[in-house]
């Protein structure tokens, strides 16, 4: 079970706070859905959760012991908003291998079977994949990683509808085995998940109540 206790974070540039007393209580296999406004704080909350920042108040735990910025980044694999600008490998072999050293080509046929990738051409240029096949990519990079939180921005944006409904039932699968966080501003795609929705408002976790 992850924890987040009280969390407050003021990013130096601004004069006020983006997060104030943060709370929330989540479990693998039960996906968390957190919305927001642009400008809100939830990417800052994901950096928070994975270690690439560090709140000024409060303690992020799992499983009741407090984590430390460094077991923070173990843990977790992160998917920021469009993660196919940031590729840099010159195929998907080196991609997979960026970061990775040691994999094994049995341990990234593995990652990639997941995402549902199984077939490509690992000499292919990460550029020339479609747009889907990309999230695909970046998703499998982080499960080499085989985190137990697996953090992701807006993971469905730039997408057409088609796509989007692919890239959702892969999420829902791999929600199964970890602890799947989503930062979204299009809560409702996501109300056909099992797990909780939570809008981020003020600074804020409030509770967003599914629809029947």
């Amino acid at each position: 079970m992850l924890e987040l206790k009280d969390l407050h974070y003021r990013p130096s540039t601004a004069e006020e706070p983006v997060l104030k007393g943060v709370d929330l209580k989540a479990h693998a296999s039960q996906p968390v859905v957190v919305a927001g406004a642009s400008g809100s704080g939830k990417t800052t909350l994901l950096e928070l959760i994975s270690g690439l920042a560090s709140p000024q108040q409060g303690e992020v735990c799992w499983e009741s012991k407090p984590l430390n910025q460094r077991q923070r980044r173990w843990m977790c694999g992160v998917v920021f908003q469009f993660p196919e600008r940031h590729f840099l490998g010159l195929t998907v072999a080196q991609e997979m291998r960026l970061g990775h050293r040691r994999v094994t080509t049995e341990t990234q046929t593995q990652a990639l079977k997941k995402v549902g990738l199984a077939e490509i051409d690992l000499r292919q240029a990460p550029e020339r994949l479609s747009g889907g096949q990309q999230r695909r990519l970046a998703l499998a990079v982080q499960l080499l990683r085989q985190p137990a939180i697996l953090l992701l921005d807006e993971p469905t944006a730039g997408l057409d509808w088609s796509v989007r409904n692919e890239i959702l039932e892969l999420l829902a699968q791999l929600s199964r085995d970890r602890l799947l966080i989503v930062a979204t501003h299009e809560p409702e795609i996501f109300q056909s998940w099992s797990g909780a929705t939570y809008r981020l408002i003020s600074g804020k976790l409030q509770a967003i109540p599914r629809l029947t």
